[in-house]
C-alpha cells in the first residue's frame, strides 16, 4: 500500500468563513473542517504524488493557541514519524501564532525522519479569490517533495506561506497583518519556493548545524511533556522593556508563581534601569530570565549580551521573544527530566 500525506487540522484564517465574501476582512476564523479544505483544493492529490489522509486535532483561531493544542499536535506529529504508513504531515494553522507552533514542534520534534509543513491563509476560505487552497496544494507539493527528493538537509520543520515561500521555523514571522505576504524571515529569507510539484532551495542555502545533528526526540519529549490538563506545563511570561516603564511587574509576576521570565529587551539586548535590578533579584531567587531583542532583524551581540548561565541558555540572542519563551518553557521541563 503506497504511503500517504497526513493533513493536520487545527482551525485558523484558511478555515474560516466571511459573512460577506466580498469583505474577506471580517470574517470568522475555523469554521470549516480540514476534509472539507481538502475537497475544496482541485488537482491536490496530483501534489501529493500519492494518497492524502485528514484528522482534526482543533478548532480554534491561531491567537487563542495553548499547550493543550501543542500538546495533541506532538501526540500526532509522533505517531505519524513511526507510522510506516505515513511519509510526511501537514498542518493547517492560523497566521497569527504559526511561528510559535513551528518553532515548538521544531524544538520537541528534533531530527526529523519525515516533513513536517506547516501552511496558513490570509484570507477567509469564501473570499473570492482565497489564497488557502494554492498555500495547501503547495504545501502538500512540498511535504511530497521533501520526502521524494530526499532532501536530508530539509528534515526540519517548515513553513509554505504566500508565493509558495517556503521557511524555517527558526526564522520565520508574521510582519504585516493583513497583506497574502505576511511573513518573513528577515536578514536569511526563504529556505526557497515551491514551484509547482517541486522545492527550488535558495541559492547558496546552508542548513543551520543544529538542523543536521542529532537524531529523532518528539517520543521523549511526549513522555516528559503530560496532557496539560493534567500537569500543567512551566508558567514562562515575556516582559516588554519599553519607555515609561514602572517597577513592580517582575515582583508582581513571581508572586504569582511564574516560574521563568524572558525580557524583550530594547535595541542590542539593552533594559530600561527600572528593570535592571528586578531582574537580578530574580535570578538570585533561581528565577530563569532571559533576555531577547524587541528588534526584528539581527541577532544581540555577544559582547552585549553574553551566554547566560540558566539552565544552559545560548539561544536567546538569536531568537523572537515568542520563540524564546518556547525554549525557556521546554528548558524548565529538560531540567526536571531526563531528555
Amino acid at each position: 500500500m503506497q504511503s500517504k500525506i497526513l493533513i493536520i487540522g487545527t482551525g485558523g484564517t484558511i478555515a474560516g468563513m466571511a459573512d460577506d465574501a466580498e469583505n474577506p476582512g471580517q470574517y470568522r476564523a475555523a469554521q470549516l473542517s480540514v476534509a472539507a479544505l481538502l475537497a475544496g483544493v482541485g488537482g491536490i492529490e496530483t501534489a501529493a504524488a500519492g494518497p492524502l489522509d485528514a484528522m482534526q486535532i482543533a478548532q480554534i483561531d491561531s491567537k487563542d493557541m495553548s499547550d493543550e493544542v501543542w500538546h495533541a499536535l506532538l501526540q500526532a506529529c509522533d505517531a505519524a514519524m513511526r507510522d510506516e504508513a505515513v511519509r510526511g504531515v501537514v498542518i493547517t494553522h492560523g497566521t497569527d501564532t504559526l511561528e510559535e507552533t513551528a518553532w515548538f514542534l521544531h524544538c520537541v520534534l528534533g531530527r526529523l525522519a519525515k516533513p513536517v509543513v506547516l501552511t496558513c491563509a490570509m484570507r477567509p476560505a469564501n473570499a473570492l479569490m482565497p489564497d488557502g487552497p494554492q498555500n495547501l496544494k503547495d504545501a502538500v507539493a512540498a511535504a511530497a517533495a521533501l520526502d521524494a527528493e530526499g532532501h536530508p538537509l530539509l528534515r526540519e520543520v517548515v513553513a509554505v506561506t504566500g508565493g509558495g515561500e517556503l521557511h524555517s521555523a527558526r526564522w520565520l514571522q508574521k510582519v504585516h497583518p493583513h497583506r497574502l505576504l505576511a511573513f518573513s524571515s528577515g536578514e536569511q529569507g526563504p529556505l526557497g519556493w515551491v514551484d509547482g510539484t517541486n522545492v527550488r532551495l535558495r541559492q547558496g542555502y546552508a542548513p543551520q548545524a543544529a538542523d543536521t545533528e542529532g537524531g529523532y526526540t518528539g517520543s521523549a519529549w511526549l513522555a516528559a511533556l503530560p496532557a496539560p490538563a493534567s500537569t500543567p506545563w512551566p508558567w514562562v511570561e515575556i516582559v516588554t522593556s519599553h519607555a515609561g516603564l514602572r517597577p513592580g511587574l517582575l515582583k508582581a509576576l513571581q508572586a504569582q508563581g511564574v516560574e521563568g521570565l524572558v525580557v524583550a529587551t530594547t535595541g542590542n539586548g539593552t533594559v530600561h534601569e527600572v528593570l535592571l535590578d528586578a531582574m537580578a533579584r530574580a535570578r538570585q531567587q533561581g528565577l530563569p530570565v532571559w533576555r531577547s531583542s524587541r528588534c526584528s532583524d539581527g541577532v544581540i551581540s555577544d559582547a552585549v549580551l553574553p551566554r547566560m548561565a540558566d539552565l544552559g541558555n545560548d539561544l536567546a540572542v538569536a531568537l523572537t521573544p515568542y520563540k524564546c519563551r518556547v525554549s525557556l518553557q521546554l528548558a524548565l521541563v529538560q531540567a526536571r527530566s531526563k531528555i
